[in-house]
This record gives C-alpha cells, structure tokens and sequence, in this order.
C-alpha cells in the first residue's frame, strides 16, 4: 500500500511531500508569521477578527500547502453568530492562545509539547479544537501530524478506529497510532509525518483504494473520477508551470549577469533548463552570503533568482509565480528582508500578465499594510520577455528595472 502511494507520480506524496519547492520555503514563513502572531497579542495589536490579522497570514500560507491543507482557514473564521473561535472578542482566551502558541514555537522536547496541548484543551476554549495541529505541524513535523477531514477518515478506514473531529483527545489518540504506524515502516516514510499524513489523506478521499475502503470507493465511484481528473489537471499544469518558471529565472539570471552581478538561482532549480541550457550553468556554484546562519542561509537559497555584488550581498531577489500563490511569494520575500534587517535590497514579484490584479489585491492586504513591510515591486512576464535583450545592451545595474517594475501605488 505504502509502495503504490509512494509510486504513483500524481500521489500527495509525490506532488507535494517530495516534489515540491514550495513546501519547503513554507516551514521558515510560518515560523515567522506566528512569531508576529504571538508579538501582536502581547502588544495588543492581534484585532478582533481574523480577517487582516496576522494569523490570517499564517493560516492562509498553511492553506495554499497542496490538497492536505486546502481548507485549513476554515476553522479560524471568525463566525460572529456562534462567537468561534473565542480567540478574537474574549482577551483571557486570545492571551491563553499567544502563550500556547509561543511555547510551542519555542519548545524542542515532545513531552513539554504535549503538556501545552493537554492545557490548552483544559481552557475549553470555545472553537479552538485540533484544527490547531495544522499550525504545530509546520513547527514541529516530525510530532505533530496533519489534520482533516479527509485525513480522519483514512485514519478510521486504514486502523478501523472512530477517531472524531473536533476533540484534542481525539485526535491525540490518532497522534500516537500514527507515530507507532509511522515507525514500524519508517523504511517506507517519513521522520516528518506529512508522509503518512498524506497517505492517510489520499486513503480519506477514495484515491489509494485497499481493502477497508472498497465500499466508500464504489459508491463514491463518480466523485473518486472527477478528483482524480482535477489531480491530473493539476499536475499538467504544474509542468506547465515549471517550463514558465524556467523561462523567467532564465531571463532574469542572463540579465543579472550582463548587469555585472554574481547570480544565483534557486538551489533545486539548478536542472531545470530553458534554451537548451542547465539554469545551474547561469548560476554561481555555491551561495555566499556572510553573517547568516546556516538555517537561514539554506532557506534563502531557495528564493528563485538572486543578483548579488561584488561583496556578496543581496541586490535584487525575484520570486517567479506563474501559478502558484501570490500570498506566499510575498511572504517569502518579506522573511528575506527581515532576516537582511537595514541593508538595502530591491525586492520583485514576477507573474504573469493575467495575475496583475492578484498581484495588486494581494499587495493591498491589510496584513501587508505595517511599517515593517517591504516595497515589493513587482513584474510581468511579457514585459521581461519583450525586454530582456534591450536591458541587458543598455542597462548598466539594478536600476534598469525600473523600466518595467510597477507598485500597486503607481501601476495604472
């Protein structure tokens, strides 16, 4: 079971454990945002909604991780009829929900972890149940699985258990069959438990099919298809995707060069080629950045394009979305600049031509709108395509991109 999950090429192993870039710039971004989490509700900043706070940035980030975490906001909508989750409007709750969050963020040790969890469920806090485990896994993965719907069901069908949502007991049951399950076949999976999270997903939706859920999936036959065909969709368009994405770092990698810049192109991209070209044979060998620890350094390396000087510092850092989240690019981009703290550095989103109105809403969130933000420029695909050649002639450094960088604030 575990082998056929791991071979099939269109699995949530496959397109989103193993395959994807985005998952791992995702750990260090919500790191941070639930840091600024944690900081708004002690200085008295977090609101009284979700909607423009920064655990909507987090939760969001979560969301947009692939088909486990679709849905993962849900949960922390603020439903004003029902007063859930009690995290917005009840001060008590909001600062019981920062300390458990900071303890988390800061805790190694799976015990000490666990008496968090036990005392947060103690508050009742109204609203607030496991959905939570989604925010623990991208701080602690190898202790905390993922958690939903469809990951509740596999769990049920796969152990014939009666796990139920909406209980910390519940699912803290579920926890420790998962890590016994995880490590009698940890040959075949994973320490990070998204691996048997997404199997256990995949077996909740009908697309791994043994013997427990044979029944769910022959009467789920018509629904099982048209996932399987959005699957599929989604996986060609990724291809797509990739060969876009390529193009772009291609441009913006032969640019920087004739600009006089060291370049570097994400490290996992080094294969990829465009042109008949290796994008690694345009990029420096090896990342040089100094004073960074090598945590950090390791996470910026997979920012997409990179133009550094003569001294090693960051100039110019480009994050190319062709499909892929707006939300997260931004994000991203704002983790690299808090990390270079003061130095100067211009900042770019590329997309294309068709995802300029997404790219100015997204911009123009109130999430973005603090004094802490950076100026993120951003530009369009047609427009470093058009120009590319022009700019590498007559430019003479970064300010060439001025010519076709717009900002919400001055694009028309």
């Amino acid at each position: 079971m575990i082998r056929e999950y791991r071979a099939d090429v269109e699995s949530v192993y496959q397109t989103w454990f193993i395959n994807n870039d985005e998952r791992l710039k995702a750990f260090r971004t919500i790191r941070n945002g639930i840091k600024a989490v944690v900081e708004d509700i002690e200085n008295d900043q977090f609101g009284s909604d979700f909607k423009g706070s920064s655990l909507e940035t987090v939760v969001t980030a979560i969301a947009e991780q692939k088909q486990v975490f679709e849905g993962a906001a849900h949960a922390f909508y603020w439903k004003p009829k029902l007063r859930i989750p009690d995290i917005y409007e009840n001060e008590i709750n909001k600062k019981t929900f920062g300390r458990f969050l900071k303890s988390c963020l800061y805790g190694t040790n799976e015990k000490q972890l666990l008496e968090e969890v036990y005392k947060l469920n103690g508050e009742n806090i109204k609203g607030l149940g496991p959905a939570v485990a989604n925010i623990l896994y991208f701080l602690h993965p190898t202790v905390f699985p993922p958690f939903n719907t469809a990951i509740v069901k596999g769990f049920n069908l796969l152990f014939n258990e009666k796990a139920k949502l909406g209980s910390w007991t519940e699912y803290l049951k579920m926890k420790e069959v998962i890590q016994n399950f995880n490590k009698t076949y940890s040959s075949l999976l994973s320490k990070d438990l998204g691996a048997v999270g997404g199997l256990l997903f995949e077996i909740g939706i009908g697309r791994l099919v043994i013997s427990e859920n044979h029944n769910f999936v022959l009467k789920n036959i018509e629904k099982l298809e048209k996932t399987n065909k959005k699957r599929h969709s989604e996986v060609m368009n990724e291809v797509l995707e990739n060969n876009g994405h390529s193009e772009m770092q291609y441009h913006l990698a032969k640019l920087g060069g004739s600009l006089g810049y060291r370049v570097w192109i994400a490290r996992n991209d080094h294969k990829r080629e465009w042109n008949n070209q290796k994008l690694g044979e345009l990029s420096a060998p090896h990342l040089k950045l100094q004073d960074i620890p090598s945590q950090v350094k390791e996470t910026i390396s997979l920012i997409d394009v990179l133009w550094l000087d003569s001294n090693d510092q960051i100039v110019c850092a480009f994050e190319v979305e062709k499909s892929t989240s707006i939300f997260s690019g931004i994000l991203r981009l704002y983790d690299l600049a808090l990390t270079m703290g003061g130095h100067n550095c211009n900042f770019y989103l590329v997309a294309p031509d068709q995802r300029e109105k997404e790219i100015k809403a997204q911009l123009l969130r109130p999430s973005f709108q603090h004094s802490q933000m950076c100026n993120i420029s951003y530009i369009l695909f047609s427009d470093l395509r058009c120009d590319c050649e022009a700019m590498c002639k007559f430019g003479t450094n970064a300010s060439v991109l001025d010519k076709i960088a717009m900002n919400v604030d001055t694009a028309v």
